[in-house]
């Protein structure tokens, strides 16, 4: 018991520098830019601590949760070697990920907010649902895809900068066709799909089957994954806006 308080004080410790030079930054020119006193400081203090308690305990379910699960996942159907369940478990894992990840959740809220005000779609509550679902599908969907695509080059043993130099040139090709309202959406939609929950799960999925195969090198060949999940949703959400 007093091992495991030891080493979450310590990590409690390695949370806060972390936050440091965030609070260093807003301190500065809140006190010698703006010149304004610092509102609310127990209020500020409060939540500053629940930050670095959140950011501790998620840390700490990373470490002993996420990652350890994707990797025997990734193992486990290695030495299945059945492809197509493989296959079928990264879309799953990359949809399922997606579809609930906080960040993308309030982009595509807000996307639907400023659509009714901008009259792109109906100014009634079941319009922006309906919006904001659609492209939480859409994106869901292109890192589904994305992560049965970067599973199969970690299989294939395909070159990773090919894959992704060709990707981003139908980006930039799509972005001349694309509506205009849609362009900035769609590349804030690449960014967002990478965040807490995406990422240790697929991080993990990766390093886990580079290692179970043969011939695989983790390092050169279990990453990856995360670029094609913030290439495709680029793709898929500018043809959703061109669509709608």
């Amino acid at each position: 018991m007093f091992i495991l308080m030891n080493l979450f004080i310590k990590q409690l410790f390695r949370s806060f520098l972390n936050l440091v030079p965030i609070l260093a930054v807003v301190l500065f020119f809140q006190i010698l830019i703006v010149q304004q006193p610092i509102p609310e400081v127990a209020d500020l203090i409060t939540g500053t601590f629940f930050v670095i308690l959140g950011l501790t305990l998620f840390t700490q379910g990373l470490e002993q949760s996420l990652f350890p699960l994707g990797e025997s996942m990734a193992y486990a159907f290695a030495r299945k070697g059945n492809l197509f369940w493989l296959l079928t478990f990264a879309f799953c894992l990359g949809f399922g990920t997606t579809i609930a990840e906080p960040a993308l959740i309030a982009v595509a809220n807000e996307a639907a907010s400023i659509a009714a005000k901008g009259d792109i779609i109906e100014k009634t509550a079941v319009a922006q649902e309906n919006y904001a679902l659609g492209l939480r599908l859409t994106v869901a969907l292109s890192v589904g895809i994305a992560i049965v695509i970067g599973v199969l080059r970690i299989i294939r043993g395909w070159p990773l900068p090919y894959l992704i130099i060709g990707g981003y040139c139908g980006v930039i090709t799509m972005s001349f066709f694309a509506p205009s309202e849609i362009i900035g959406l769609a590349f804030d939609s690449g960014g967002v799909t990478t965040s807490t929950i995406t990422v240790p799960l697929v991080t993990a999925l990766g390093v886990g089957l580079a290692t179970s195969i043969k011939g695989r090198n983790p390092v050169t060949d279990g990453f990856g994954l995360i670029a094609f999940a913030s290439l495709t949703p680029m793709i898929f959400v500018m043809a959703y806006g061109m669509l709608i």
